[in-house]
């Protein structure tokens, strides 16, 4: 896993070790593990808990938010500090949103999600919220790991259904 943007340095599928039977493994997801592959071993608890979780984090993170707007009330700063404030907040939770939810279909860059790092920190409700509609309808991620892990498993088939033999030794009918 990357260290600067949190993404896996390999996409699901890959051939960083072999299935036992000897095809692609798939990525673990977060929270899900290989789950996500046939929904077993809890994988609908877990996507229930996921779901949960990440709307009681987002509720939990508003409250803390408006304990900070309060503060900035009881500091006095004035209309303009504490509506740009807002706007900041409502902004970065916006782009968080459509970046998380962006990231649930296709891989992100790393040097770009590196340098949205703040951004995304400011707006860390927009994340729980993607993650939160996301875990309605599948494993966040799901959906761009199958599809990875279905071209490595053709792939791994194509590669391994070839013909046997030494085509040059084929007989020819002339």
């Amino acid at each position: 896993m990357s260290d600067e943007t949190g993404t896996p340095d390999t996409p699901a599928g890959s051939s960083r070790g072999t299935a036992p039977s000897g095809g692609p493994r798939p990525e673990p997801l977060r929270f899900f593990g290989t789950t996500w592959v046939n929904h077993d071993n809890g994988y609908t608890v877990r996507r229930a808990g996921v779901a949960i979780g990440s709307l009681a984090a987002a509720v939990a993170s508003c409250l803390v938010l408006r304990f900070a707007y309060e503060g900035i009330q009881i500091a006095d700063t004035g209309s303009f500090v504490t509506v740009l404030i807002i706007a900041m907040f409502a902004i970065c939770s916006a782009l968080a949103f459509r970046n998380t939810w962006e990231g649930f279909g296709k891989r992100h860059d790393p040097q770009r999600q590196a340098s949205l790092r703040g951004l995304l920190a400011i707006g860390f409700v927009g994340s729980l919220l993607a993650y939160f509609f996301r875990s309605l309808t599948e494993a966040p991620g799901e959906k761009l790991h199958r599809e990875e892990y279905d071209q490595a498993r053709e792939a791994h088939e194509r590669r391994t259904s070839r013909r046997t033999g030494n085509p040059s030794k084929k007989k020819r009918n002339h």
